[in-house]
């Protein structure tokens, strides 16, 4: 198994907890995990023989649990799912992408769309999920600016039909926007959008090694007056504030992407992101309620219960 986490185990603790601690029954355990309930038949049986259930749940792994519970009731969400934090740091995007195609592939069915934000860990995530699964999975995109759509050099095997929006990420002026907007491709695209059973993004922070400026789309200038406006992060490109309301800037008129607006009324939003830099990112992301489920490091969780 790559990376500092084990998903089976972690998906055999959440089902334990719910059965043995929280009293929920096996129908609703698989309802709330989205999972058949023959396999939380399995992974409870599974969950016995490894020593993970006896007279309690092993303290690490509770912990993680009251994590993820204080998230969802602080933030109103439907999930959430805490990954272990190695020690390697500098890994950390990688650990969440894994997670993240592991989570999304247990709830996977023939055909399905699912929608996909910029950025280097949703494009990690496409590609995870287009190695692994069984059946192609219809990927549509949320943004303009197709290379972070497309296979990595890793992905020898990828099972996916890409329905892109056939545009940079950001135009020279507002009047470019409109009309593309208005253009048949990607108003398919758009209608396709609105139908996928769910929706992955990334959040980016204001960071120097931030995706956007690392990929020369914006200049440390640009961040600075972003800044200065209020932005304390980006989801889907849109710059928000600590309320995570959009800010009004000149990049946001040339900003091909979804609106945010549309964001909030797409089904199971699953938000992935971890790291210092990114705390005030992800908590202005759950304050504005762009999220059904996040996906993070512990570390991070933590901070973001402390944030208030």
């Amino acid at each position: 198994m790559n990376g500092d986490f084990n998903y089976e185990e972690i998906l055999m603790v959440k089902t334990a907890w719910y059965y043995y601690i929280e009293n929920y029954t096996q129908q609703k355990i698989s309802e709330l995990l989205g999972i058949s309930r023959i396999r939380v038949i399995r992974l409870l049986e599974k969950a016995r023989q490894n020593g993970i259930v006896s007279f309690r749940i092993r303290q690490d792994n509770n912990r993680r649990m009251q994590v993820e519970k204080s998230l969802i009731t602080q933030f109103g969400l439907n999930d959430a799912f805490v990954i272990p934090v190695g020690s390697d740091a500098s890994e950390l995007n990688e650990s969440l992408a894994q997670a993240a195609a592991m989570y999304i592939a247990d709830r996977l069915s023939d055909n399905t769309f699912i929608n996909m934000g910029y950025g280097d860990t949703p494009s990690r995530i496409l590609n995870h999920l287009a190695r692994s699964t069984e059946h192609p999975i219809n990927a549509v995109s949320l943004t303009g600016g197709v290379s972070y759509y497309l296979p990595n050099t890793q992905s020898s095997v990828f099972n996916a039909r890409l329905h892109l929006i056939p545009s940079p990420l950001l135009l020279g002026s507002p009047e470019l926007v409109q009309v593309m907007f208005q253009e048949e491709s990607v108003q398919r695209i758009q209608q396709m959008s609105r139908m996928a059973k769910m929706t992955v993004v990334g959040i980016g922070s204001m960071g120097a090694n931030a995706t956007i400026i690392q990929n020369g789309i914006l200049t440390k200038a640009d961040f600075l007056l972003l800044e200065m406006q209020g932005a304390v992060g980006d989801i889907l490109s849109h710059f928000i504030d600590k309320d995570g309301n959009p800010i009004q800037s000149s990049v946001e008129q040339r900003l091909l992407s979804t609106p945010l607006q549309e964001l909030r009324q797409m089904n199971n939003v699953i938000g992935v992101a971890g790291g210092e830099d990114k705390i005030d990112a992800i908590h202005a992301v759950l304050k504005g309620q762009y999220l059904d489920t996040l996906i993070t490091d512990e570390v991070t969780a933590e901070a973001l219960l402390a944030h208030g």
